[in-house]
């Protein structure tokens, strides 16, 4: 995403020593912190919306605020007063399942224009309760006068539409735009109207209920009269390109409202559950899955988590892959929808313009108006240099999870593709690395994961030049091999078998002799278009971990210096260790503390038997989300040290909620606790599970295997963990091994 992955780079404005430095690729300039704001932000398929504490949503410079649809912002401004003033805020909470956002508002005290009391503070709350449903926003406010006398109040909602793309509301100029169209009129509502410079008519719809005591352009007015203890209900639907409902508002919300529980209640019934000894964790886990599935959208080929709000809330091919695997031992249904959405969108030619290839594997897509008109090349953008391994260890991965030889044959046309992408277009040189260089000169600088201008350089800090090979590139490429391996030989194809298995073997060697570096004790981050290594200690190289590209004779070394404190804060893992010359803590990729990379790198960790540091960075990350609004782990935050009872640093536009961050702490889990499933033997393993400090207890139920399940308790004893069955439902075996 960009990474998130993003495919966008996201970076703070700061002035730099250096005189002219040339802006940075697709950057956010941050004028205002999205942590100082700490928005309330709702999504449903291809609609977000962010709101401030009060649910307004203020314009401004700098404000990422509004009803988004599609990349373009439908509604930009939306601001609630009582007698012409703010109401104050008393709470503003989230549903625990994400599904509603309620605002407790009253009055302040209010004068008439001698200055003599008429209100006093504290006798009318306001209630706003507010959802999305199918490409709308609903909502119902609830006016109630706790005062013992008659008290008359006008409630106002002044609102605005700027039909801004996303990308302008990052932060991007444009030199042209479309037209806003004249208001049209109804009787209980005003639909507002922007043909677009790429001929499309975009339209916002608002509706109120009761009638308004006056309507405008820019406003709805209505006039209450509340005698004491009574409440009035004002109903108010913002529909995005769609026309309003049969229903009248208040049928309307409650018919939405009823849905879109049941939408949620259905997709998370599938995946299992975790509860701990912890309360604190166990809320941060609530919210993670939570988050988890209002981010995921339902495409024709099955449910698709976007990868973050608001900056990414679209289709991301590596965030995607990467939140499939970490949940996939939890609801492996989500791995399927991603495998099958980018099967079927893989690039089947080369288009330089969108940085795609026969066989590679899509990197994002926007529908805004800029997407559209090519002024930005991200409309169906394929420069992901990872996306492609990802997708093929993905697949292996999700048939050794649920045995589903069905689907696994119904992409294996696809697989081959990514297969042959690695070899005829990944390799630019011939050398047996994957490297990337960017057809479109408009396209990503850097296609990996860092995708920032400058985070691949050398140890003196000159940026490297491509085509560049990472160190996690190749460790991914290594595991699809392995996963293709293991792919081919189910489905009965020998030959492909032994040649990615001896291909596999072949990288292993050719990387380790390549990228480790003896004095560093790891691997480099990359090789540039010279091959010269760029010996730079980042946490890169803790990914020939995850997929077991590093020998086994490597891995101390390799984890040690993860663990150091150059490079582990506290918190976390550095993207950068703190030696190195371009670590800032502040960056974006260059010194910041990831929870999605964190969470692979404990996988790798654990994977050669070094949980326990696993089980510290999985303390640090929960520790930090202690301290974070609703518990909610953001894309990313700052990479300074931990420092006693004090928060970690939080990076001012880091996207909260997104799709990886939300699903480290169920990969965390599954690392800690060396759970593993075995389809063949019906089993469900745990090696040599180990519980971080916060942790005397985790139950998990409904792990599952096919349509058996089974209730599992681990337990601290002493320092042992106790694996004990508390229900079976089938004749699934659980294995543990300490």
């Amino acid at each position: 995403m960009g990474g998130p992955a993003n495919g966008e780079e996201v970076r703070v404005s700061v002035a730099e020593v250096r005189p002219a430095t040339p802006v940075a690729q697709f950057f956010i300039p941050a004028s205002a912190s999205l942590q100082e704001r700490r928005p309330r932000t709702l999504k449903h398929g291809d609609t977000f919306a962010v709101f401030d504490h009060n649910g307004d949503a203020l314009a401004g410079p700098g404000s990422p605020e509004g009803i988004y649809h599609r990349d373009t912002r439908y509604l930009s401004h939306l601001y609630l007063t009582l007698d012409g003033t703010r109401p104050m805020l008393l709470s503003s909470t989230l549903r625990d399942d994400n599904a509603i956002l309620t605002c407790d508002l009253t009055n302040i005290g209010i004068c008439d224009s001698e200055g003599r009391l008429v209100l006093e503070h504290d006798l009318i709350h306001v209630r706003r309760s507010r959802f999305l449903w199918d490409g709308a926003c609903y909502e119902r406010l609830m006016v109630r006068n706790y005062s013992t006398a008659p008290h008359k109040v006008r409630v106002e909602i002044a609102f605005a539409a700027d039909f801004a793309d996303l990308f302008e509301v990052r932060g991007t100029r444009r030199k042209r735009r479309g037209t806003l169209k004249p208001p049209v009129f109804q009787e209980d509502g005003v639909t507002l109207g922007y043909v677009g410079l790429d001929k499309r008519h975009r339209h916002t719809a608002l509706r109120f209920y009761p009638q308004p005591s006056q309507l405008t352009q820019e406003s709805a007015a209505f006039d209450l009269e509340l005698k004491p203890g009574a409440t009035s209900r004002i109903f108010m639907e913002v529909r995005c390109d769609s026309p309003p409902s049969s229903d009248p508002p208040p049928r309307a919300f409650f018919v939405a409202l009823r849905e879109a529980h049941r939408a949620l209640r259905t997709s998370s019934s599938r995946a299992a559950a975790v509860v701990t000894s912890n309360e604190i964790f166990n809320e941060a886990v609530r919210r993670s899955v939570s988050d988890l599935y209002m981010l995921i959208t339902d495409t024709p080929q099955g449910p698709y988590p976007y990868a973050g709000v608001p900056w990414f809330s679209t289709l991301f091919g590596r965030d995607a892959l990467i939140t499939a695997w970490e949940t996939l031992w939890f609801d492996p249904a989500i791995a399927r929808g991603v495998l099958r959405y980018l099967a079927a969108n893989q690039a089947t030619d080369i288009l330089p313009q969108a940085d795609a290839e026969p066989g590679k594997i899509l990197h994002e897509v926007r529908h805004g108006e800029m997407a559209e008109l090519g002024e930005v090349p991200f409309r169906r953008y394929y420069g992901s240099v990872d996306a492609t391994p990802l997708f093929v260890m993905l697949a292996g991965a999700y048939l050794a999870r649920t045995a589903d030889l069905q689907l696994i044959r119904s992409i294996w046309p696809n697989i081959e593709a990514a297969l042959k992408w690695l070899d005829e277009y990944g390799d630019r040189d011939g050398d047996g690395f994957v490297e990337y260089g960017r057809r479109n000169s408009d396209g990503l600088v850097n296609q990996g994961w860092k995708d920032s201008h400058d985070s691949v350089f050398h140890a003196d800090g000159s940026l490297a030049k491509g085509p560049i090979a990472l160190a996690e590139v190749q460790a991914y490429v290594y595991g699809a091999r392995c996963a293709a391996a293991r792919i081919a030989s189910l489905l009965d194809r020998p030959k492909v078998s032994a040649e990615q298995a001896a291909k596999a073997q072949a990288l292993r060697a050719r990387f380790d002799e390549a990228f480790f570096d003896e004095a560093l004790g790891t691997y480099v981050l990359a090789l540039d278009g010279d091959k010269r290594p760029c010996r730079v200690l980042t946490s890169n190289a803790g990914h020939a971990l995850l997929t077991g590209i590093a020998y086994p004779e490597r891995a101390p070394s390799v984890a040690a210096t993860l663990m150091a404190e150059h490079s582990f804060s506290g918190w976390g893992v550095r993207t950068v260790a703190a030696t190195e010359r371009r670590y800032n803590p502040m960056s974006y990729h260059n010194g910041s503390v990831w929870p999605h990379d964190n969470a692979l790198l404990a996988a790798g960790l654990a994977r050669y038997g070094f949980r326990r540091e696993a089980a510290r960075i999985f303390e640090g990350l929960f520790a930090a989300s202690t301290y974070i609004d609703l518990r909610r782990l953001p894309e990313l935050f700052c990479g300074f040290a931990r420092r006693v009872s004090q928060s970690p640093t939080f990076y001012p536009v880091a996207c909260t909620p997104q799709a990886w961050a939300a699903a480290a702490p169920l990969s965390l889990i599954q690392s800690c606790l060396g759970l593993d499933f075995d389809t063949a033997a019906r089993e469900i393993r745990f090696e040599r599970p180990v519980l971080p400090e916060f942790l005397d207890e985790v139950v998990l139920r409904r792990l599952s295997l096919g349509d058996e399940t089974v209730d599992v308790a681990l337990r601290r004893a002493g320092s042992e963990v106790v694996v004990t069955v508390l229900e079976r439902h089938g004749d699934l075996r659980v294995v543990t091994t300490n």
